[in-house]
């Protein structure tokens, strides 16, 4: 079977290194790939919001199983195009990715179904918005409504300082057009976790826990950012906290979906921020989460196509996951300045080095071949992802890795998994 996984980063890599090791593939395509995913598979010049030149491509080469990475071609309805035209294709469609799309929705659906997650308001009007800022004051979370990178949300310390995420989002288009509508929350203490299941719609496979560092810097300060680097399994996410997802979170979002005619069949990331035992649900994504999808499919045992190909069928039924005793740790390399400006086309030394340590594995996010040298092309570079018996030993693997690399101004975190030693 001939399968196309669309997207560019790290994430992609990932899958496409998990999915050409299954025995069910004969060919991996990737539109476009980067230089790491290069060596796996095939790719081919398409940009993922392509839809037409995608459809055609899978149509030509008579793809089995196309998966798609990335958020923004499951909102312009690809996965629909995809089914329409009789293809197998692994993603949300339109209508269920919605629920990453727009942060207000999102937020109604959890107020409307019974999900735990902070007390919020929606504004287009900038007035509003920094009256209800006044109203309930500071540190508040001001989130841009639509899809932003994963860059839009502003954790504000002061009122001051929500009050001109507020102007920078709805007047001055920090975010574009996803910046036409604010949600305003609750700021919540805790330590954060991201939860990701495969569902059909009814029955669900949860992955194994994982926990993401979205801040740019040591200690999680500095602005949000994609994500810095992930680690699998993380200890706050203890059988209890598990179970309640499954029964707070997933079962009433799932249900919620079909009763407002949105059946979601795909993966549902759920991020939650926990405390005291107990959990809110900060966002969703309806798509695998860059970084965590590095680490979590270093520890997946099982075939993941078998699995790609049930969910795109809507039939989960016997369907299981077997995980590797291991840890594993993503570290996240990347340029200078990110995320805000940074530089492109530096040349990366180290990676043959990297790549000769034993459990490690080093995933391309943002690269690109130039004059037969790989270099940086993107704000998250590569996420460095190393395998141990415990957290503690896959991190010293995953920073031998990053030791091993260098570029120009590179920037990395330093302290990528220590929450997991603090527990």
């Amino acid at each position: 079977m001939k399968v196309l996984v669309i997207g560019s980063g790290g994430r992609e890599h990932a899958l496409v290194w998990k999915i050409s090791q299954s025995p069910l593939v004969t060919e991996v395509f990737c539109a476009p790939g980067n230089a790491g995913i290069a060596g796996l598979a095939k790719c081919v010049a398409l940009k993922v919001d392509d839809v037409d030149g995608l459809l055609e491509f899978a149509r030509q080469q008579q793809i089995g199983l196309t998966v798609v990475g990335p958020e923004l071609p499951l909102t312009l309805g690809l996965v629909d195009r995809f089914r329409e035209a009789g293809l197998t294709v692994f993603g949300a469609t339109r209508a269920a990715a919605l629920i990453e799309g727009s942060k207000s929705f999102s937020k109604d659906l959890m107020a409307k179904y019974g999900v735990p997650t902070a007390s919020y308001g929606t504004f287009t009007d900038r007035d509003q918005a920094v009256a209800f800022i006044e109203q309930h004051g500071a540190p508040i979370v001001v989130k841009a409504d639509g899809l932003a990178a994963g860059k839009g949300v502003i954790l504000a310390a002061t009122v001051e300082e929500a009050v001109a995420a507020v102007g920078s989002i709805l007047c001055d288009g920090a975010f574009g057009s996803a910046g036409a509508r604010v949600v305003i929350e609750e700021f919540l203490e805790g330590e954060e976790a991201s939860f990701l299941a495969f569902t059909d719609g009814e029955r669900i496979v949860p992955l194994a826990s994982s926990q993401d560092h979205k801040a740019a810097y040591d200690g999680d300060t500095g602005p949000n950012t994609g994500g810095m680097g992930a680690y699998s399994p993380a200890p706050v996410v203890t059988q209890d906290i598990h179970d309640k997802i499954i029964e707070q979170v997933l079962k009433p979002t799932i249900a919620g979906m079909a009763a407002e005619g949105r059946a979601y069949s795909s993966i549902l990331y759920a991020g939650v921020m926990v405390k005291d035992g107990e959990l809110k649900v900060l966002e969703f994504n309806a798509r695998f989460g860059d970084p965590e999808t590095q680490p979590l499919l270093a520890r997946l045992k099982s075939d993941l196509v078998p699995v790609l190909l049930a969910c795109a069928r809507g039939d989960l039924s016997g369907v299981e996951l077997e995980w590797h005793d291991k840890a594993a740790v993503c570290v996240v390399m990347a340029a200078g300045g990110y995320p805000g400006d940074y530089a492109k086309g530096q040349v990366i030394e180290g990676l043959d080095a990297a790549a000769a340590i034993e459990d490690v594995v080093v995933f391309h996010a943002g690269t690109t071949l130039q004059n037969d040298k790989i270099v940086t092309a993107g704000g998250r570079v590569l996420g460095v992802t190393g395998l141990g018996s415990t957290v503690a030993e896959a991190i010293d693997r995953a920073y031998q890795g990053v030791k091993a690399i260098h570029w120009q101004d590179v920037h990395y975190r330093s302290d990528i998994g220590r929450k997991a030693l603090n527990r």
